[in-house]
């Protein structure tokens, strides 16, 4: 099993959202629907370019 590497889970996914709903109102560019990546990586706590740069925002 991997080891999670992700804190701050709530503010990541609300940015996300955030970042997605202003794209979808034509708010901010199209650049915007990366959000989902925030969501996504939120949703499961795990953040694959984190690993690879070995960076954890975890306390455990």
């Amino acid at each position: 099993m991997s080891q999670l590497n992700v804190g701050n889970i709530a503010i990541r996914i609300l940015l996300g959202i955030a970042l997605v709903s202003l794209a979808a109102f034509g708010m901010i560019g199209a650049w915007g629907y990366l959000g989902v990546v925030l969501i996504l990586t939120g949703a499961v706590a795990l953040c694959p370019l984190y690993t690879l740069l070995g960076w954890r925002t975890t306390l455990r």
